[in-house]
């Protein structure tokens, strides 16, 4: 498969954990058609961990377990597949799962035959009891060629955490994506952890491969699997902002059948998704606000000319932004300059004398989608 956006979608762990099962999986989908979700581009529901039962059949072949999913995998793919969605599924690389449930390892042609004999359509794939004489690149690389085999298209989601050097190598298993970072938590500290761990590796990143910073958290305010002291709406709409500016794959986390309004805002963002899925998949550049590694300023070029520019005050003060025109690929003498408006109010940036500056509150953003004009 080649995948040049980063997908969006939908998975199980980050609430549900271990608690998963047929019903919850259908009313998740049904929940993402009816919240509007599926239109705004969340297309995978991904089943995480814990899925299956603990040992293969006498055919070596992976079971879900009955007791969580009565009418089997094809049933669920296929009522998944109606809805216009698609399933996605877990496994991993070494003997067992995270969960301590069958993994993949020396399996793999078999189980990718039966997940596309399934309906699969994207594999999650982690790192976890993986044998240490065993190098993962070539784990990697044996499920992407057994995917490729299968008689299916399935995205290959490769779930290595970083480890062991997984951007040098990555590119080279046939993942569609990869995780650059370890789990994600439901707290402002985990957030903004994770987007630090990307400011080495974004060269590493983009349209074939694209770095997946976790799953999201927006709208768990601290329930779940994952949830600890939640963040405030502020705080998810920094989240999901630095995740679409930095190309990371969405993949929400939250109970989708009772989100809030606010939850539903901002991962339905029109502007920030439109940012998130550009076609031309131009890699984002980041500058440090006074060297500050807590005050990034990422950019990103768009197919139609325009340029996405976020400031993100990971502070406890307020931050007094301001980049020039001319960082932004806009000299002053050339006849053109800047203008546009920010995602979430809808306020004017303000250039003056070819500086845009932005007053941030602590741990909040402001993203602004610029167009080139002529200058008056």
């Amino acid at each position: 498969m080649i995948k040049n956006t980063p997908p969006m979608g939908w998975n199980t762990w980050n609430t549900f954990a271990k608690d998963i099962n047929e019903a919850l999986i259908l009313q998740s989908a049904e929940a993402l058609v009816s919240t509007g979700l599926r239109a705004a581009g969340y297309e995978y529901v991904v089943i995480d961990d814990c899925w299956a039962l603990r040992e293969r059949d006498r055919n070596g072949r992976l079971v879900p377990d009955p007791e969580k999913f009565p009418h089997g995998m094809k049933y669920v793919a296929d009522a998944v597949h109606a809805m216009g969605l698609k399933l996605g599924m877990y496994s991993c690389c070494g003997a067992m799962t995270c969960a301590e449930y069958p993994g993949s390892l020396n399996r793999e042609y078999t189980d990718a035959r039966t997940f596309a004999r399934w309906g699969v359509d994207f594999l999650k794939y982690d790192y976890c009891f993986k044998p240490a004489g065993l190098e993962g690149k070539s784990l990697y690389r044996r499920m992407g060629l057994a995917l490729a085999n299968s008689g299916r298209d399935i995205l290959f989601s490769g779930c290595s955490w970083g480890s062991d050097d997984t951007h040098l190598w990555i590119g080279t298993t046939g993942a569609n994506m990869w995780r650059s970072t370890p789990d994600i938590f439901d707290s402002f500290e985990s957030v903004k952890d994770l987007i630090k761990r990307q400011y080495d590796i974004l060269p590493y990143g983009g349209i074939g491969c694209f770095n997946d910073m976790d799953m999201l958290v927006v709208g768990m305010h601290g329930k779940g699997n994952v949830g600890l002291t939640g963040c405030t709406d502020d705080e998810y709409r920094l989240h999901f902002a630095a995740w679409c500016l930095l190309a990371s794959p969405l993949m929400i986390g939250c109970d989708v059948r009772a989100m809030d309004g606010e939850t539903k805002r901002t991962l339905t963002n029109r502007e920030l998704i439109a940012i998130s899925q550009d076609a031309r998949g131009n890699r984002p550049y980041m500058m440090k606000f006074w060297d500050n590694a807590d005050l990034p300023v990422i950019v990103r070029a768009l197919a139609n000319g325009d340029v996405a520019l976020g400031f993100f005050n990971m502070t406890e003060g307020n931050a007094n932004f301001w980049v020039s025109a001319d960082d932004l690929g806009v000299p002053c003498f050339s006849g053109k300059r800047l203008e546009g408006k920010e995602v979430y109010t809808g306020e004017e940036a303000r250039f003056v004398n070819g500086v845009v500056q932005s007053e941030v509150r602590p741990h909040s953003c402001a993203v602004y989608r610029l167009h080139v004009v002529n200058a008056r």
